[in-house]
């Protein structure tokens, strides 16, 4: 029989012990939640749908969307993908989270998106690394939908999300 100890157990284990980043140990849990009524002219192609501020040297462990049916075509189009934005709302990476999500196609209870693009070796990385940054610019980053696809029939409604991260 073997144990594994992961790098934080080692870490604790060391003499003296090595401190563990706190966004991977002890660090505060944080949320990010909403509501926000859509209108039909926010469902088009590269509309942009600024969700929650979050601190770029914070690790985002949870991003959780719904939506009322926000496409009411038989055969919806409506797809978005979640990414980051700068300060400035521009572009960091439009959909290092997911890619071409069906969210609001019909009506959809909250589902979990964080990993759907972003794999688990992210885990424990900070918002800056999963935007592909080289290094933190110590500053706020947008998490945002990106209309990827408009809706073949726009229909106003409710859209829900929950954004879960940890900081020092």
């Amino acid at each position: 029989m073997t144990t594994k100890d992961s790098d934080i157990v080692t870490n604790y284990q060391a003499t003296p012990p090595v401190a563990n980043p706190a966004h991977q140990l002890a660090g505060v849990k944080r949320v990010a939640q909403g509501t926000m009524e859509m209108a039909t002219g926010d469902l088009d192609d590269n509309d942009i749908v600024m969700l929650a501020p979050v601190p770029s040297n914070a690790s985002i462990t949870s991003i959780q969307i719904a939506t009322d049916d926000l496409d009411s075509n038989g055969t919806p189009l409506l797809a978005w993908n979640i990414g980051l934005y700068d300060k400035d709302e521009v572009v960091i990476d439009e959909d290092c989270y997911a890619t071409a999500i069906t969210a609001g196609q019909a009506a959809t209870a909250f589902t979990e998106y964080r990993w759907e693009v972003a794999d688990i070796n992210t885990t424990g990385q900070m918002v800056w690394e999963d935007g592909g940054l080289s290094a933190d610019s110590g500053e706020i980053v947008y998490v945002a939908l990106t209309a990827s696809a408009a809706a073949a029939t726009a229909a106003a409604g409710t859209l829900s999300y929950k954004i879960e991260y940890v900081v020092n």
